[in-house]
């Protein structure tokens, strides 16, 4: 968990107390205040259960013990009541065994109803892919986007209810305090046309995802042309320790994923030396660590930049936050056709509103402005990214 995690709390067990298990079956969700994590079954056999859903433990303290199949019930637990066995049921006929699906197959369905039962899968021994999924879908799987949470039905009549702030949720509040009260805050907008990436991605979708399996997005354009700006604006590739400003050299851009725990940004390292398509496994990779609760400390630290998405839920404006030591954050938002002037005339685009949050400790006006111009320059002609124009 990290020397700096000492505490967190069991939020939910996958099973109950005496079911029979598997090894590596998924048991319970740890919350710590930087990550929520999956605890698995060690061995297979049955579980015994130690504290309640909701408690709060150490790190390494015993929440359960499994019976490994002696006979005997587990260290310390009472034998459960011997229950009376069912009627056997008549068996249907044998049927081959499905192919077990991946935990990226499991949330695409999740978030897109397409039962993987139904699709036809490419992979090795007819299993279902990722890709499979995503083209039996007709959509690329945003990784910014997840289902909204669903919180418990009221009790009849309440006029209120009360629930403990995870550590994550008190984590990440503290984190956003602090930076509106230790950083110099501003925030630079702009428009992007995104015709030129839209075509492109149009013309070349389908190749693509021959080749790779999966959709291209928009994000990995904004991944390039962010690297391309850092490299020209070197300014906003710094950071404060201290009395000291650290000049980083190297493009680790952290993604802000929003999971039914809260907001997580798993980073995508050497931006740089990747092409779309790593950029794009890369970013779909993290987003399902993270909402699968998979997500490891060493996924989340040392970005330099961040990029935020609000325009999966419809956001059309807003000004994003930095992600501390940062100094600075880029907001993408919804795209919507709208009249713009073109060479003297009117015409429909596609547009999107950017945001720039900086630090104004660290970044001047001059240089936020001219890097948001350099990430729409590359957005609206990408050949400008090839070029290292």
């Amino acid at each position: 968990m990290g020397e700096s995690i000492s505490t967190g709390i069991l939020a939910k067990w996958h099973v109950k107390d005496g079911d029979t298990v598997k090894k590596d079956q998924p048991l319970f969700e740890l919350e710590t205040d930087k990550i929520t994590s999956e605890g698995t079954a060690e061995a297979a056999g049955k579980v015994y259960l130690r504290v309640e859903a909701g408690a709060d433990v150490k790190i390494g303290q015993v929440v359960a013990l499994i019976e490994t199949g002696d006979g005997t019930p587990g260290p310390g637990a009472a034998a459960p009541a011997a229950a009376p066995e069912p009627a056997p049921e008549p068996k249907p006929a044998a049927q081959p065994a499905p192919a077990p699906q991946s935990p990226a197959v499991r949330r695409i369905a999740q978030e897109t109803g397409v039962n993987p039962a139904e699709v036809a899968g490419t992979g090795k021994a007819g299993r279902v892919t990722k890709g499979d999924m995503l083209q039996a879908a007709e959509r690329p799987a945003p990784p910014e986007a997840a289902a909204a949470p669903q919180a418990p039905a009221p009790p009849p009549g309440a006029r209120q209810t009360r629930r403990k702030l995870s550590p994550l949720r008190q984590r990440l509040a503290e984190r956003l305090v602090a930076a509106q009260h230790t950083a110099a805050l501003l925030t630079t907008f702009n428009e992007v046309d995104m015709s030129a990436v839209m075509a492109l991605r149009a013309k070349h979708q389908e190749e693509f995802v021959k080749r790779n399996g999966f959709k291209l997005g928009f994000m990995p354009f904004f991944v390039k042309a962010v690297v391309h700006a850092l490299r020209e604006l070197p300014a906003l590739n710094t950071q404060i320790e201290g009395d000291t400003l650290v000049q980083n050299h190297y493009y680790d851009i952290g993604v802000a994923v929003s999971t039914e725990k809260g907001l997580m940004v798993p980073v995508i390292r050497d931006c740089d030396a990747l092409g779309m398509a790593a950029i794009e496994r890369a970013i779909t990779d993290a987003a399902g660590k993270a909402r699968e609760g998979k997500i490891t400390l060493p996924d989340l630290e040392g970005g330099v930049f961040t990029i935020t998405n609000g325009g999966t839920f419809g956001s059309l404006l807003s000004t994003p936050i930095i992600n501390p030591p940062q100094s600075a954050i880029l907001g993408m938002h919804a795209i919507n056709e709208r009249p713009v002037a073109v060479a003297g005339q009117v015409v429909i685009r596609p547009m999107m509103y950017v945001a720039l949050t900086y630090d104004h400790r660290l970044v001047d006006g001059r240089d936020a402005v001219t890097f948001l111009v350099k990430v729409k320059q590359g957005i609206e002609d990408p050949a400008r990214l090839l070029l290292g124009l």
